[in-house]
């Protein structure tokens, strides 16, 4: 089968081309729901039929499960067996999961979270329905019930209203929406294996396990005081004057600009300026990764007295960048972490005097810390170009959806 593009201009007053219709899902599908074999009873559990639950549920194809059931426990509950080729949808979930589809790709039960949709074959291609279901996916969510906790039913499900082309067309569209998903599928596999390569190299390269070409020799052994220390560059309030404020994500996430802030707006007791190859620290957050280098872009940016703003003494003992990687790793972290006090983790707060009397082992040589910082951010340089790849796939996706699911383009099928 070949598509080619094509204007959809059939069809009257700007509405559904000529052959398409609007149908409710319920009246192309058969549409139930699964169940819970008694968790107390131990005979109802691990066996050989797989069990879905809608954490699995995440715009995909279900291969397989996490739990599984026996016959008996199936036979004496209310859940069911589906038939591969199954949609499921998440009716409730935490946080995005309500209103995900998921395609069954094996013969499986259910838990009652999950709607089961099995489509009238003469009427629908599963795969057709599947991308307009996740195309809807925004509009289905604001189905729900309202009240205490908003849920999706199976009344909710069967009334969701979608394009029915004729059948033909719905396969040549559900095959060119699934040549996209391969490709957006495709580079994420590769930015998974790159994600390790580069963990990879950090355990590595960070440790001194594997050395840069052309150099050798033990690393050297020396106190965080005698690589930084902290500097004290606190600004003077003024009415009238703008501050721009930047914070640290956490989980190594890097700098963002929090917004800007007038003087006569108080937030904060007191404010420091941030320089260039500053190592900005967030006290309370630096177990969780808050922490990171200035980058040229945050110069001169303000931060409050909740951070300690980090400025390495001698930069023939250390490169920044390199100490920035450094910090990545566990290691550091735990270093961090043994250097801060209080008694609950979300509360602790960092003490740099205690830090700064830890050890670390480094590379004597400045040129081989440079060289392995290089390494590391070119690793993630190809990292963000792949990020982006996928981002402006789908996006492309997403336009492509648009067109097609709603008739203003048309495939040709020959």
């Amino acid at each position: 089968m070949k598509q080619e593009m094509d204007n959809g201009k059939s069809g009257m007053g700007g509405g559904l081309p000529e052959g398409w219709v609007v149908k409710e899902l319920g009246k192309i599908a058969k549409i139930t729901s699964g169940g819970t074999p008694s968790r107390i009873v131990k005979s109802y559990w691990d066996g050989d039929i797989p069990w879905i639950t809608t954490s699995l549920i995440d715009f995909n194809e279900i291969e397989g499960a996490e739990e599984f059931i026996t016959a008996e426990g199936l036979r004496n509950s209310s859940t069911k067996l589906f038939p591969p080729g199954t949609l499921l949808m998440a009716l409730y979930g935490q946080g995005k999961t309500r209103g995900k589809t998921a395609i069954l790709k094996i013969e499986a039960s259910t838990n009652q979270a999950c709607a089961a949709i099995i489509l009238d074959e003469q009427q629908a291609n599963k795969q057709y329905i599947f991308q307009y279901l996740v195309s809807k996916y925004d509009d289905i969510r604001n189905l729900s019930n309202t009240g205490n906790q908003e849920n999706l039913n199976g009344e909710l499900v069967k009334s969701i209203r979608l394009n029915i082309p004729p059948l033909s067309e719905q396969t040549a569209i559900a095959h060119v929406l699934g040549l996209m998903d391969k490709a957006i599928q495709l580079n994420e596999q590769v930015i998974a294996q790159k994600e390790l390569r580069k963990k990879w190299l950090m355990q590595q390269l960070l440790t001194g396990k594997r050395r840069v070409k052309g150099f050798g020799g033990a690393w050297m052994q020396i106190p965080i005081s005698e690589l930084l220390e902290e500097v004290h560059r606190y600004a003077e309030w003024k009415d009238d004057s703008l501050y721009k404020l930047v914070s640290i994500r956490r989980r190594f996430g890097g700098l963002f600009e929090r917004g800007d802030l007038f003087g006569h707006q108080i937030e904060v007791k007191k404010i420091k300026s941030t320089h260039y190859k500053d190592f900005l620290v967030s006290k309370r957050q630096v177990s969780h990764g808050a922490w990171g280098i200035v980058t040229p872009k945050f110069h001169d940016f303000k931060v409050s007295d909740e951070y300690d703003c980090l400025v390495v003494k001698d930069e023939n003992k250390l490169d920044i960048h390199f100490w920035d990687w450094l910090c990545k790793t566990p290691l550091l972290t735990h270093l961090a972490y043994l250097s801060s006090n209080g008694v609950h983790l979300e509360k602790m707060i960092f003490d740099f005097d205690t830090f700064k009397k830890r050890k670390v082992f480094i590379p004597k040589s400045i040129t081989e810390q440079t060289a392995v910082a290089q390494i590391l951010q070119a690793a993630d340089k190809e990292l963000g170009l792949l990020r982006a790849k996928g981002e402006r796939l789908r996006e492309q996706k997403k336009g492509v959806m648009g067109v097609l699911l709603t008739g203003r383009k048309r495939l040709k099928i020959k």
